[in-house]
């Protein structure tokens, strides 16, 4: 069972910048794929981000790339995520999640946080 806390959240204006943190339970953070989704008013949860296990490879949802950046340490159990250049439809709760497989559809994550709000002002 991996447990994973998100922090960093809040209230921004558009164009700001905020860091989200996820620290992980597990010990063996490092044979996870680990992933940022959030949740719009109204929306459906949505992918964000995600990183493999080594850090090497990201990807991004196409609204958010070139803006938001995933990192992990594996050191600390912990992953990251720099949003910047926030703009009003990022306002979501957004979730860290973990998944064992390579390359996770969103059904395959199999641990989620809490959440934590992210509310970009205009």
């Amino acid at each position: 069972q991996v447990r994973l806390v998100e922090s960093g959240g809040g209230l921004v204006q558009a164009g700001d910048s905020l860091r989200l943190s996820c620290a992980a339970s597990e010990r063996t953070f490092s044979t996870y794929t680990m992933g940022w989704f959030r949740r719009a008013p109204g929306r459906e949860r949505e992918f964000v981000a995600r990183i493999v296990r080594t850090g090497l490879y990201t990807y991004y949802a196409d609204s958010v790339k070139g803006r938001f950046t995933i990192s992990r340490d594996n050191a600390k159990n912990t992953v990251s995520l720099q949003m910047n250049m926030l703009k009003p439809e990022d306002t979501a709760v957004y979730y860290c999640t973990a998944s064992p497989l390579l390359a996770p559809s969103q059904s395959a994550y199999n641990f989620w946080g809490q959440g934590t709000q992210v509310t970009v002002s205009s």
